[in-house]
């Protein structure tokens, strides 16, 4: 046995027991508003923290110390500060590294864990729908973020002739839309446009059309409970945002997608980022995308029609030949960001 190489793994799995443990860390900071309560970047005590948030004082101190163990806050003098730059990721929702609120899908890594236990003894299958709420909410608040930085700005514009089209007028169709996140960012930058959500999760539509009359772009906005291939209508672009992966056909979700596009229309297709390899995509960002994918995505696919089972890290030559498959003659990488492939297909 090399000791080194032991000692040198239980270094690495004790810190992610404790990456993990800080998690549960983050979501009560999250939940109870700790960090926004220091986000003036300001020194305080455990004692002024609980003045303002009315939390106990005392485990109030051992959060603060768990938070400072992990660098995620500094400390002095018996008093603690939440640096500019970890309020960015913690405490400003508006920000574009704002994390936290994706906490929750990795809380519902563990909420649904007899689950997976169970799929993993039988066929592996585990409907999106049958997992804790905290995986819906948590999914709008990671992904939000990033949307909210790069669509309308980035990757809109790197697909041939859409913003044209999107400022003239046209119709937007976004598959798998969850809470609307998307749906309601693109509404709100194009008001000559209207835009179709469509999800087979029945709660999510009903919380995305609340999110839309919110925004105030309810008029222009609609959602509807449709699975991938058989939502109605004819569209100048055609998203799928961060959701292909988890279809059971996404053959047949291209496919139909194909078959709903106007002439000249595209569909903007933006997965996780990976490589065509396992080797790759051993990296953080792989790390995380495997785990998830291995709790959440694949169980999906698996619960549905074919099976197809892609996984979260399918990579671009795997993509391609879905679209290839479905009846594409162009796909292209339009963009990319350290967690996104933003894909461009046309008939």
């Amino acid at each position: 046995m090399d000791e080194a190489k032991l000692n040198d793994f239980m270094g690495r799995l004790v810190a992610d027991m404790g990456g993990a443990a800080m998690l549960a860390s983050v979501l009560l900071g999250d939940e109870l508003g700790l960090y926004k309560a220091m986000a003036d970047n300001q020194p305080v005590s455990p004692e002024e923290l609980a003045e303002r948030t009315g939390c106990n004082p005392r485990l109030l101190r051992e959060w603060l110390s768990a938070q400072a163990a992990s660098g995620y806050i500094e400390h002095a003098d018996g008093r603690f500060r939440l640096p500019e730059e970890q309020a960015l990721a913690l405490a400003v929702e508006d920000s574009p590294v704002y994390v936290a609120g994706g906490a929750g899908v990795l809380a519902a890594l563990y909420q649904d864990k007899d689950k997976l236990v169970a799929a993993m003894r039988g066929d592996g299958a585990l409907p999106w729908g049958d997992h804790h709420p905290c995986l819906f909410r948590g999914t709008e608040r990671f992904f939000r973020p990033g949307y909210r930085a790069h669509l309308v700005e980035e990757w809109l514009p790197a697909l041939d002739g859409v913003v044209d089209k999107l400022r003239a007028g046209a119709r937007v169709a976004d598959i798998g839309c969850g809470h609307g996140a998307s749906t309601v960012i693109m509404a709100q930058a194009f008001p000559a446009s209207r835009f179709f959500g469509f999800d087979y999760h029945a709660p999510s539509v009903e919380t995305a059309s609340q999110r839309a009359r919110d925004a105030g772009v309810g008029e222009r906005v609609e959602f509807a409970r449709a699975s991938a291939k058989d939502y109605p209508g004819e569209y100048d672009l055609i998203c799928f945002f961060d959701c292909l992966h988890d279809m059971g056909d996404p053959v047949g979700a291209a496919r139909h997608a194909g078959e709903r596009l106007a002439e000249g229309g595209t569909v903007l297709l933006v997965e996780p980022y990976a490589g065509d390899s396992l080797e790759e995509n051993l990296t953080p960002v792989g790390r995380l995308y495997y785990a998830a994918s291995t709790f959440i995505c694949t169980p999906n696919s698996l619960s549905q029609e074919v099976g197809l089972g892609l996984g979260a890290q399918a990579g671009e030559a795997r993509l391609r030949t879905v679209f290839e498959e479905a009846g594409f003659s162009q796909f292209r990488r339009a963009a990319e960001t350290p967690f996104n492939l933003i894909l461009e297909a046309r008939r």
